[in-house]
């Protein structure tokens, strides 16, 4: 099977801009991903894009397989992945167009599997062991140093830090809803997040978001409250130069083999009970 190094995943728009992508089908002991992976390369780098909703956005944020996505992407080589996300913002000033690469998430989703360690056997019998990952900091501190340069070299300063909210969706948040996250201190708002960061850290992956604000969430807005084509209206806008960020950031990123971040370390002292791919 082919290879890549680094994954992303997001949408359509990022790999279609690639001359030459082999497309490839990856079956999981989870099931299937959300479609095909995209293989192509960038600045000498191989690149696995995963469309996470589906190349024709046919699945809503709680039904994405997330443990299949991210298990898809280490089974082909994969070690570092880049997420782009688009969120609501919870302040004033985190106005459409912001980018924000946060250091911190909370979790509000209701019903999404969020570990491969649960004891529940897979098809092939074996059983993963119950284990308790450590999350103090849920996003890989290279893979974000990385993302906030490239975002600074192509005159898009971005939001150093802050915490993303993942709430279930589909639908968007309540007036109250929005208005308690902000009381919160949280910073941005969005439905795909979670699990995917978790996961991503029980499969010792380097994971970083970069999280493009497409709207003020509902309780900072006295208008009629955020719109399904608002959204996709405002990452149409900014998708060209998130392409970019995005293509720099994988540039830049460290080879696999010279990692040296808390991301590989998840695993020491761990008894598994399944071997990764």
């Amino acid at each position: 099977m082919a290879e890549a190094e680094i994954g992303v995943i997001g949408g359509s728009g990022f790999y279609s801009f690639l001359d030459d992508v082999t497309e490839i089908t990856v079956e999981t002991p989870y099931g299937s991903p959300s479609d095909s992976l995209f293989l192509g390369e960038i600045a000498g780098r191989r690149v696995a894009f995963l469309p996470r909703h589906g190349r024709g956005h046919h699945l809503p944020p709680h039904r994405i397989n997330y443990r299949a996505n991210l298990w898809a992407l280490r089974s082909l080589g994969v070690r570092q992945v880049l997420a782009p996300c688009a969120v609501g913002g919870l302040r004033p000033e985190y106005g459409p167009g912001t980018l924000l690469v946060p250091d911190q998430l909370v979790d509000r989703t209701k019903a999404r599997p969020q570990t491969y360690f649960d004891g529940e056997p897979l098809p092939d019998g074996t059983i993963p062991n119950v284990v308790h990952l450590t999350f103090a900091d849920p996003y890989c501190p290279t893979g974000r140093q990385t993302a906030l340069k490239a975002a600074r070299g192509r005159d898009w300063e971005p939001v150093d830090g802050g915490t993303l909210v993942v709430v279930e969706g589909p639908r968007f948040s309540t007036r109250a809803e929005s208005r308690w996250h902000a009381a919160q201190g949280w910073s941005v708002v969005g439905m795909t997040g979670h699990p995917e960061a978790v996961l991503a850290r029980e499969l010792s992956l380097c994971y970083a978001s970069l999280a493009l604000v497409t709207d003020l969430d509902a309780g900072t807005d006295t208008g009629d409250g955020v719109s399904h084509e608002e959204v996709f209206r405002v990452f149409a806008e900014n998708v060209g130069r998130l392409r970019e960020v995005l293509f720099d950031a994988v540039a830049a990123l460290p080879a696999n083999a010279d990692r040296s971040c808390l991301c590989t370390e998840v695993h020491t002292g761990w008894d598994l009970g399944i071997d990764l791919p």
